[in-house]
């Protein structure tokens, strides 16, 4: 019989785990709380494959592991593989499988879910509101249909963001991407580069992998070529934005709000609950939270019920199938 051992499952999770695990008698499936880390990949001696979510890094030492437990099959319940190791993998012979679309409805959704709250200033009339404050000036709005927006990445998100941008909202919508979408570009929805967007957008929004070649892909320079007073979102990876650049930029008004669901020092602080504002030990982050006109979400634009199911049911599928062929529809190229 098959076995797959999983790691660091939540509760959310268990339902569509013990569905699997119904759908799946050909299986036997060990489920853990705990992370991957050194410590644990002991539990996945005398497994065929391994499952697993989480920000820590898939290091050598926990690859060289599984590697001589005989495990040839790792499954991670997300897209970003940032954190992985490939010369460990390709050493130890264990091939990759992520879920390169859960749900990009989930994080586009947020992506305009934040957009509107930024140029609607609705984080600042909460805030006065709460002291009895309920006067409108001087936090008039723009409205998106008399905006340019840019969309940096198109991929499964990037492409639904457009979508809702142009069918929904009418906003105007220009892109970058270095491997641009063949049908957006018939409808000549790109710009030459990333200055061009820089320089054209009244919003910019980012859908772009992590990279080591796209790090800190926004920084001081991005930030001078755009226009005075342009709102600026985040919801793909915390790495792709200088975020000391990004406080300057909001410092001198160039950035008139932010929105981030992602930072790039995020892990061991995201999904904390810390007790109050002033324990959360990055003196950074708390900078960007204080702001009237700074958004910002613990990761959570793919927390969706939907977006979990699939997750959870893509990524044992692919494991099962990875064990079982050698291949899968979602592996990942190294």
């Amino acid at each position: 019989m098959t076995k797959i051992i999983a790691y660091a499952v939540r509760q959310d999770e268990m339902p569509y785990f013990k569905k699997w695990v119904n759908n799946n008698p050909d299986v036997q499936v060990k489920l853990t709380p705990k992370l991957l880390t050194d410590e644990t990949v002991k539990m996945a001696k005398g497994f065929d494959g391994v499952d697993a979510y989480q920000q820590k890094p898939y290091t050598t030492s926990i690859l060289d592991k599984l590697g001589s437990y005989g495990i040839k099959s790792l499954s991670i319940r997300n897209v970003g593989v940032d954190n992985v190791d490939f010369k460990a993998l390709k050493k130890n012979g264990i091939k990759l499988t992520n879920v390169p679309a859960y749900s990009p409805q989930a994080i586009a959704e947020l992506a305009m879910t934040d957009l509107l709250r930024l140029i609607r200033h609705i984080k600042i009339f909460e805030r006065q509101e709460a002291h009895g404050n309920l006067h409108w000036a001087p936090n008039i709005a723009d409205e998106l249909d008399k905006m340019t927006v840019g969309v940096i990445g198109t991929g499964h998100i990037g492409r639904i963001v457009v979508r809702i941008l142009r069918d929904g909202f009418h906003a105007h919508v220009i892109a970058y991407d270095p491997y641009p979408n063949p049908q957006l570009q018939k409808e000549g929805l790109y710009v030459k580069s990333l200055d061009d967007l820089c320089k054209q957008a009244d919003a910019i929004t980012i859908h772009a992998p992590a990279m080591k070649s796209n790090y800190h892909m926004i920084g001081d320079k991005q930030f001078s070529e755009m226009k005075k007073g342009v709102y600026f979102i985040n919801e793909a990876r915390g790495s792709l934005l200088d975020t000391d650049a990004l406080i300057r930029a909001l410092d001198s008004g160039k950035v008139q709000g932010a929105a981030l669901d992602v930072y790039e020092n995020e892990v061991g602080v995201f999904n904390k609950d810390f007790g109050s504002f002033n324990a959360i030990p990055d003196k950074r982050l708390k900078n960007l939270m204080k702001r009237d006109n700074v958004v910002v979400t613990p990761h959570i634009a793919f927390y969706t019920r939907n977006a979990v199911k699939n997750m959870v049911g893509f990524s044992m599928d692919s494991n099962k199938t990875l064990i079982k062929t050698g291949k899968s529809k979602r592996l990942v190229k190294y």
